[in-house]
């Protein structure tokens, strides 16, 4: 049978095209199923993996909230550990201020305490010293001069050498230059260098050191030397008052006594005369004499004198002194005048003064 001829719209080139159409199409739909598949699961993929980055980006949102809380935190513990650290630092200067302020005070009170050690040393040897002096003073009566006499003897039991204004009277006649009558008749003829060396008078030289040194240092003094008429060892120094507490006064003093040399009868109503031309007057005196006196206000006619004219010029001349002022009388051996003591031992208590003969080593 003949063939028909093919032509574009013949059924069996439409039959042909429409199954290749159709295998194109199965095979689109084949192919973009798979492809629909693979894309659903790489969108699958891709939406976990979104999901899981979403989720660890949330999680790290959070670290990073916690990390910027935790850096706040640090940066607020680092300010204030900062602040701190100053503040300590501060402190340890402070510190080490303070500790070298102390060293230097405890270098300085070590100094101090050292020092005062030294001084309390020192004070303590002062007080030793000026103890052993108060000792000794005591001891000697508060001396104004040091003096030491036979067997180192520093005593008279009973004179009153105490006062505001001491007068002490030394009798410098003939008679002071022996114990007996014929002795002081050939002493009395020697040169004056001679007189002065008498062991009597030597004796009450040494009485009259013993008296100013035994004086309170606060008194005033004076020192009168008497035979017929009565005047101030001191020259110059007549009518008025000596300190004791000058050492050029007493040292004066005791130094022009020492260069007199007895001579002369013997006036106390002279002696006691003198207290008048002191002023203010007296409040003690001290009298060293041997016995009564030879004459009055006046030298004598007759050359020789009784026991009872003596007696007299005692009394007239104990009429002369002003008031009561004690009369402290030490009285030294003299042979002949028997009634002397008597006579001054009367005188101590009606003036409350004393009177004594000291044994022959003293003072």
């Amino acid at each position: 049978m003949k063939r028909r001829p093919v032509t574009p719209f013949s059924l069996s080139f439409l039959d042909i095209m429409f199954c290749g159409f159709g295998a194109v199409v199965l095979l689109v739909l084949i192919l973009n199923h798979n492809t629909v598949s693979a894309r659903n699961e790489t969108f699958a993929d891709l939406r976990a993996e979104t999901v899981r980055l979403e989720t660890e980006v949330l999680i790290g949102e959070d670290d990073l909230v916690v990390a910027q809380n935790s850096l706040q935190a640090s940066d607020r513990k680092r300010v204030k550990m900062q602040g701190e650290s100053e503040r300590v630092i501060r402190t340890t200067r402070e510190l080490q201020i303070e500790v070298a302020r102390m060293s230097r005070e405890t270098l300085a009170s070590r100094a101090h305490i050292n020092q005062l050690t030294t001084d309390l040393k020192t004070l303590d040897r002062e007080q030793k010293r000026l103890g052993a002096a108060v000792a000794a003073n005591r001891e000697a009566g508060e001396k104004v001069r040091q003096v030491k006499g036979q067997g180192d003897r520093q005593y008279l039991t009973g004179l009153k050498v105490g006062g505001k204004r001491v007068l002490i009277l030394i009798d410098a006649s003939a008679s002071m230059l022996d114990e007996t009558i014929v002795n002081v008749i050939r002493r009395r003829n020697m040169n004056a260098g001679s007189r002065r060396a008498a062991p009597k008078w030597q004796r009450t030289l040494t009485m009259a050191n013993w008296l100013v040194s035994n004086l309170p240092a606060s008194a005033d003094f004076q020192l009168y030397s008497f035979n017929t008429a009565a005047q101030a060892v001191l020259a110059g120094s007549d009518g008025t008052w000596l300190q004791a507490s000058k050492q050029a006064d007493v040292d004066g003093v005791v130094s022009a006594l020492q260069q007199l040399a007895p001579q002369g009868g013997t006036s106390l109503y002279q002696a006691f005369a003198a207290v008048k031309k002191l002023s203010p007057q007296p409040d003690n005196i001290i009298l060293v004499t041997d016995g009564l006196p030879t004459q009055g206000r006046s030298k004598p006619t007759k050359t020789t004198v009784s026991p009872e004219q003596r007696l007299k010029h005692f009394r007239q001349a104990v009429k002369v002194l002003a008031g009561k002022i004690p009369v402290n009388t030490i009285l030294l051996p003299m042979e002949g005048d028997a009634w002397a003591a008597a006579a001054f031992w009367q005188l101590a208590i009606n003036s409350r003064g004393s009177f004594m003969t000291p044994s022959r080593d003293w003072p």
